[in-house]
């Protein structure tokens, strides 16, 4: 099968680089939920850069704002899960500083990126090649 020229190749291309994208964010989640508070705040600010980076970066490799959008949600399930308290009462992210700028900050730099990423290709600069 030729994926270049198009097909059913093209389509499960596709939903596996979204899926990675998405994988992508819940990992950096995953990581960033047990390491923001090393150098504190500007651990969890640099995870919030990253992950803004990722998402500008997922939305210019894949020509849509769905690249942006996917590390976005990964991101946001993944942190979000691990800072709801337990049944036994432990917090993985917890009421700090650190953790108030990794949440709000990574929830802001995720929904720009998707901003940002939109109006870039709404302008005609991520235009698809035809």
């Amino acid at each position: 099968m030729n994926l270049a020229t198009g097909g059913q190749g093209t389509r499960w291309l596709t939903a596996a680089a979204y899926t990675a994208l998405f994988l992508a964010g819940a990992v950096q989640g995953l990581i960033g939920a047990f390491q923001y508070s090393r150098n504190t705040p500007l651990g969890a600010i640099m995870f919030c850069v990253v992950l803004l980076a990722t998402c500008l970066l997922g939305a210019w490799a894949m020509r849509s704002v769905s690249g942006a959008l996917c590390p976005a949600a990964g991101w946001m399930v993944a942190s979000f899960v691990l800072s709801m308290p337990v049944s036994s009462g432990s917090v993985i992210i917890t009421n700090t500083t650190a953790g108030k700028w990794y949440l709000y900050g990574g929830t802001v730099c995720a929904v720009s990126a998707v901003a940002l990423s939109f109006a870039v290709l709404v302008r005609g600069f991520g235009t698809r090649p035809r």
